[in-house]
């Protein structure tokens, strides 16, 4: 088996209680930090190569920008449309550029195909190609992973309808919403069981469900109008045994029992937004915590601070057993220094085979 193979086995360990023999962790650089540091980040990466092990030199010069992180415009294949104002940074959906905001328009309405094209940009999909990459990975003795595009729920419907509609809308229970949410559950439902038919042994998913300290809407109010659609999308996966990750931004303590209970194998939440007592308290050795290491601390804090808190966070969450998982996003306003003892950090504590 390869060192991918061998990483990716031990994350399924690690997600599943099995055991794993180090603790997974990853680092994200984020297209704008490469614009701004280019060769200084590149010299700290290739020193850590037990973390990115794939990166090669000079790979920062060929960057390409996906849509969503070019300045300007655009509109993604569902109608939203979309702006950015710094390269390489992510897009937001503008409020008057939400297809939905007008409930009349919901009666002519017909959402895209999810089996002919991907579900943001609009490319076209071949499964035939999809399902070989899925069996070459598992050849390789790599997990054979399928995957929901950022926001592919609640975010979707609030990229439909705009923000102030739907928080309107939930907080009047408009009949209305009740069809939205099931004209995207089903839309997620048709690409997760087709992706499943394809021969994927993992499935994720990002859907920023909270805010800095709260849920957006109550949590019987996510019950009511998220839960079902939830259930519905990922119950597949846990009724074949198929592990599912969900990336989720935002304060979620009161609803991970609930993300569990539909068949969430992975949480990947904030530390800052939702605390590790919290995050121990709700989800240690229940389901297995990807923790998103805290990036409002890494721009100001001291590389001793950033220390602490990685180490504080595997002492607090980590069982003999497994479940925890460690990834920390370094976006342009995080100093050179922190960068480095982010990636020292966490060798330090797992990271992967030497």
């Amino acid at each position: 088996m390869n060192h991918k193979g061998r990483v990716e086995q031990n994350t399924l360990k690690a997600a599943l209680f099995q055991g794993p023999d180090w603790i997974p962790c990853r680092v994200a650089i984020m297209p704008a930090t490469w614009l701004r540091y280019g060769e200084a980040v590149e010299e700290i990466v290739l020193d850590h190569p037990r973390l990115l092990p794939n990166y090669r030199p000079g790979g920062f010069r060929e960057l390409k920008l996906a849509r969503n992180y070019q300045q300007g415009r655009w509109t993604d294949i569902w109608g939203t449309v979309w702006e950015n104002i710094a390269e390489g940074l992510d897009s937001i959906p503008v409020e008057e550029g939400a297809p939905l905001a007008d409930w009349a328009a919901l009666d002519t309405y017909q959402p895209p195909d999810p089996l002919t094209h991907d579900d943001f940009f609009g490319n076209p999909i071949d499964w035939g190609e999809r399902a070989s990459q899925l069996e070459k990975a598992k050849s390789a003795g790599r997990l054979a992973s399928g995957g929901l595009h950022h926001g592919f729920m609640f975010m979707r419907l609030f990229y439909l309808r705009g923000y102030s509609n739907f928080m309107a809308d939930v907080g009047g229970r408009d009949p209305r919403l009740d069809r939205l949410c099931a004209m995207v559950r089903d839309y997620n439902v048709r690409l997760v069981d087709r992706w499943l038919a394809a021969g994927a042994e993992m499935m994720s998913g990002g859907d920023d469900l909270g805010m800095q300290t709260a849920l957006p809407i109550s949590p019987s109010a996510w019950r009511h109008y998220l839960k079902p659609c939830y259930a519905a999308i990922v119950g597949p996966c846990r009724d074949r045994g198929i592990p599912f990750f969900l990336h989720s931004d935002g304060h979620i303590l009161e609803i991970i029992p609930d993300l569990v209970e539909c068949g969430v194998t992975v949480i990947n939440p904030q530390v800052r937004a939702n605390g590790l007592e919290g995050i121990r308290r709700v989800a240690r050795g229940t389901v297995c915590v990807d923790l998103d290491l805290d990036r409002q601390m890494f721009p100001f804090g001291t590389p001793a601070e950033i220390r602490a808190h990685i180490h504080e966070a595997v002492s607090t969450l980590n069982t003999p057993r497994g479940g925890l998982m460690l990834h920390a996003e370094c976006e342009p306003d995080v100093p050179l220094e922190n960068i480095r003892t982010i990636m020292e950090t966490l060798e330090e504590c797992g990271a992967g085979p030497r």
